[in-house]
């Protein structure tokens, strides 16, 4: 993640964790979006981000408004993605592993329609 990192509400309810650089990319593409479409999306993310650091102890320290938001508690899942890393609600994971999103018919199809 490097020194300083970008800690932001997630979609589906969880925490995303970007690398500073891949969070500089992913605001450079909101860019590139009709204002129209735009201004929600910055709303969200912009009202839902800081900057953080690992602690001295090599800790993530989530902000409370940003771990309100996914509900983080006692029990949680860190699930490494592409570009950034997602920290769920270990109650909500499970669920949403358990959803018909998550089924490998649903993964299959849409990775044939990515042509992939």
């Amino acid at each position: 993640m490097g020194e300083s990192f970008v800690v932001a509400k997630g979609l589906d309810n969880c925490v995303s964790i970007y690398p500073k650089a891949e969070w500089e990319r992913f605001l450079e593409l909101l860019m590139t979006i009709p204002p129209s479409q735009r201004r929600p999306l910055q709303r969200f993310f912009g009202s839902g981000s800081e900057e953080c650091t690992v602690d001295s102890q090599g800790r993530v320290v989530i902000p409370p408004k940003i771990r309100e938001h996914a509900g983080l508690q006692k029990e949680i899942v860190v699930v490494g993605d592409t570009e950034k890393v997602e920290v769920w609600n270990r109650q909500a994971w499970t669920e949403y592993i358990g959803s018909p999103e998550f089924e490998t018919e649903n993964v299959a199809k849409i990775m044939e329609e990515l042509g992939m």
